[in-house]
């Protein structure tokens, strides 16, 4: 099959699990012999050459703003996809549901995946968030398929929208690096940080984390890695700390990333919006110790792996978590052996890949038979 992926910032992956997703799936599927092509903004994929890691790579412009970003870069690839053979178009996030129709056109199949619910996330204004409640609806009816990664959000559009979309997680590939030059950079000693990765963002909610340590009486520091366009008022917020204790490193991926998640004291994840994040999942393949928000997508993913803090409370209860962890190494130890046996019985790219290319298959094949009928 050719298949192309459409609505994220492209390959490589340097931005969030969209991208980590178009990169390990894609490339999954390339060597399973199927012809992927990837859509990349060209104002953040600094990757000059054509192909990646097996993909072709097609760059195209977009307005690069806030709310115009993700929606016109997918109209000008969807519309450069009527030009091309694909026998799939794998498109990410609900909003984009709008737009799914146009490869149907030329008799390509469609499939969306939703990822959360993202009319939760407290950035989008009122009228953004009615487009989202509005684009899950065409998210039933315009695509051929719909994904949710979540079994709470594929409850959720059961419930809500009368569809039973499929469940596809996302899969953790990381690996566990020695000490090195990363920790050493920031001036970190293995064990004995409280890490916290993603975008910074306030639905992410690292403010609960950074304001549940200033609280803590330790030695530790606490590492925060992300950063994120369109939310410079928010992290200047964040930041805004006296605490020396609390490190922000700006983005880091590939090695860097490896070497910080293979010797924190403890992860956490923060955000209260979303479905299977992950940053999380990939924390619980390098054997962490795990703590989350307690969002139904994030109790799903953990299970009996990890432990969870009130998000409703925010940073006291998340407070009071850590502060017992804090001196109780055995169970950090056994936390940290629940979460890498859970990722590597149920969150394996390889089997994500599996559920995908089955999916494509049955969209494609069943067309042929019906139209060699």
């Amino acid at each position: 099959m050719h298949i192309a992926m459409v609505g994220t910032r492209g390959v490589p992956a340097s931005y969030s699990g969209f991208e980590t997703c178009v990169e390990e799936l894609g490339t999954r599927l390339v060597a399973r012999g199927h012809k992927v092509t990837v859509y990349c903004r060209s104002h953040h994929v600094r990757y000059s050459e054509p192909t990646y890691r097996g993909m072709r790579l097609v760059r195209l412009p977009t307005i690069p703003n806030k709310y115009l970003d993700t929606i016109v870069h997918t109209l000008l690839s969807l519309l450069h996809s009527l030009s091309q053979p694909y026998d799939v178009i794998l498109i990410f996030i609900v909003g984009n549901s709008f737009l799914s129709w146009i490869p149907r056109l030329r008799g390509q199949k469609v499939v969306l995946n939703v990822d959360g619910l993202d009319w939760k996330r407290e950035k989008w204004p009122p009228l953004a968030k009615a487009y989202i409640r509005w684009s899950e609806k065409l998210a039933t009816r315009f695509p051929h398929a719909l994904v949710t990664d979540s079994r709470a959000v594929q409850r959720y559009y059961k419930e809500q929208y009368g569809a039973d979309p499929p469940y596809i997680p996302y899969g953790a590939d990381v690996q566990h690096r020695p000490p090195g030059k990363h920790l050493a950079r920031f001036g970190l000693e293995p064990r004995q940080y409280i890490l916290f990765v993603g975008r910074l963002v306030p639905e992410n909610c690292p403010h609960h984390l950074t304001a549940a340590f200033e609280g803590l009486e330790t030695n530790m520091r606490c590492v925060i890695v992300g950063d994120a366009p369109y939310a410079e008022n928010y992290i200047r917020t964040l930041k805004d700390t006296d605490d020396p204790r609390i490190i922000f490193t700006g983005y880091l991926f590939g090695e860097g990333y490896e070497e910080l998640g293979s010797h924190a004291y403890v992860f956490v994840e923060t955000s209260g919006v979303g479905g299977t994040h992950p940053a999380l999942l990939e924390a619980m393949a390098l054997g962490n110790c795990v703590v989350v928000n307690d969002t139904p997508e994030n109790l799903e993913t953990i299970g009996e792996a990890g432990l969870s803090y009130d998000g409703q409370l925010g940073a006291p209860a998340l407070q009071e978590v850590l502060a017992q962890l804090i001196t109780n190494s055995e169970t950090i130890e056994t936390y940290r052996a629940k979460a890498k046996t859970r990722v590597q019985e149920l969150f394996d790219w390889e089997g994500v890949t599996d559920q995908y290319e089955q999916l494509f298959h049955r969209l494609v094949i069943g067309e042929k038979r019906r139209t060699s009928v």
